[in-house]
């Protein structure tokens, strides 16, 4: 069905962390961008929505999360990074049923779609689970299995055959795409990460690996390899892939050059490492190197929020902080890191309104306080907005959410859902 949205304030990106904001229609057919422009029939579309009043944007990507951990919020907090992960999210993860991450999966999708988040990278260890939440919700996600262990262990080569048939079985799912997720260097082995290389070069395969996250991550690879995390995979060869790596909080410059070189897109989790005392990446290092640079939640446990407007707030701010410079990373760029730069680094035809691309666009009301006075609508969108602004979401042309109601599920019913899960973390709360 083709839909017109009229008379609309659109959000058009002029080149790098260029915007304009101009009044215009946008006509959607076959789940694509049509045209763009002032002169479109109301006759060529089945459906007209009435833009005035809004704002059109392409949707928020986020590049780093595991939904599937949704459940977890606020389970584990004010913790050492250690403790946090190996003493309280891990073990809380194993109780999970591939039922109990489906429901977080698709809550989390729901909570992502309504701040305005149409497209996400996950790296999870339930097969199908979040497949089938995002497809639910009518979410776009890029779906790539956790993989820990060696080539040896019977677990590595399991998890590895999981990930490659979940590719097999939602082969087709225009919404769905894939990537293989070696988790980390203190979770694999050389051999293991390796072969994962060698299997994604040979199938074209995108690789999601967390990196560089944490200080004690850095030290100890330094010790067990005698190089940082960074050097380390390019020795293993894994930047002759194309890699998507989240974090780099705890990079040296040699890394930045290194990641620059290969053309390692980085996943920014600004509020995650903060909340989990891993400081702060280099952004402005990174920017100027010319990094691509996209921006990622990570996952309910460590964030708390899976509200990429969260993240554009702060890595703007931060940043010009950190650097002691108020033009250190713009509004215009940040847009870039939650639009456009994630749409590259995820292989997807999405990341700006522009003719050909998918029709993967949010609708906000300027009526909101975030946007009254409408003196700079760029610059109200990354200091000002926070997500509740959102009144419409469209993914692949297709409505999903309307008048800043789900219509492919219910949010409710599924928070219910997994409230009734997180009974059985009663013992880990006390």
């Amino acid at each position: 069905m083709d839909i017109l949205i009229k008379d609309v304030n659109a959000l058009l990106r002029k080149g790098r962390g260029s915007y304009a904001v101009e009044k215009t229609n946008i006509l959607i057919s076959g789940g694509k961008i049509e045209s763009i422009g002032e002169n479109i029939s109301v006759d060529s579309a089945n459906t007209v929505i009435d833009g005035a009043g809004k704002l059109a944007m392409p949707g928020l990507i986020n590049c780093h999360t595991h939904v599937y951990m949704t459940v977890l919020r606020s389970l584990a907090d004010d913790l050492p990074f250690g403790e946090w992960l190996f003493g309280r999210v891990m073990p809380n993860e194993e109780k999970l049923t591939s039922d109990d991450a489906y429901y977080s999966s698709l809550y989390g999708c729901l909570e992502m779609l309504s701040s305005g988040t149409t497209a996400f990278m996950e790296m999870h260890m339930f097969e199908g689970a979040v497949a089938r939440a995002a497809t639910d919700a009518g979410m776009r996600c890029v779906l790539s299995r956790g993989l820990t262990g060696t080539m040896t262990d019977g677990g590595g080569m399991r998890r590895l055959d999981e990930a490659m048939r979940e590719m097999r079985d939602y082969a087709g799912n225009s919404l769905l795409s894939f990537a293989f997720g070696p988790h980390a260097v203190y979770t694999t082995d050389p051999e293991y990460l390796k072969h994962i290389g060698e299997l994604a070069r040979k199938n074209d395969i995108l690789l999601n690996v967390h990196l560089s996250e944490s200080v004690t991550e850095v030290s100890d690879c330094i010790e067990k390899y005698g190089c940082t995390p960074v050097e380390y995979l390019e020795k293993l060869g894994i930047f002759e892939n194309r890699v998507i790596a989240a974090h780099c909080a705890n990079v040296t410059d040699n890394d930045i050059k290194i990641l620059a070189d290969n053309k390692v897109n980085v996943a920014l989790n600004i509020r995650s490492n903060m909340k989990l005392g891993n400081g702060i990446p280099p952004v402005a290092k990174l920017f100027d190197a010319g990094v691509n640079l996209c921006l990622g939640t990570d996952s309910a446990a460590s964030n708390n929020s899976l509200n990429l407007f969260n993240e554009l707030a702060a890595v703007t701010l931060i940043t010009k902080g950190v650097e002691r410079s108020p033009v250190k990373i713009t509004a215009g760029e940040a847009l870039d890191m939650a639009t456009y730069n994630g749409a590259s680094a995820l292989g997807l035809e999405s990341g700006e309104l522009a003719e050909g691309k998918n029709a993967d666009i949010v609708l906000l009301d300027l009526w909101r306080p975030a946007f009254v006075p409408a003196n700079d609508l760029v610059s109200s969108l990354v200091y000002c907005a926070n997500g509740s602004e959102v009144d419409a979401v469209i993914v692949g042309g297709k409505t999903v959410i309307k008048d800043g109601r789900h219509i492919n599920a219910d949010m409710r019913g599924a928070a219910s859902r997994v409230c009734a899960i997180t009974e059985k973390f009663e013992e880990s709360k006390q």
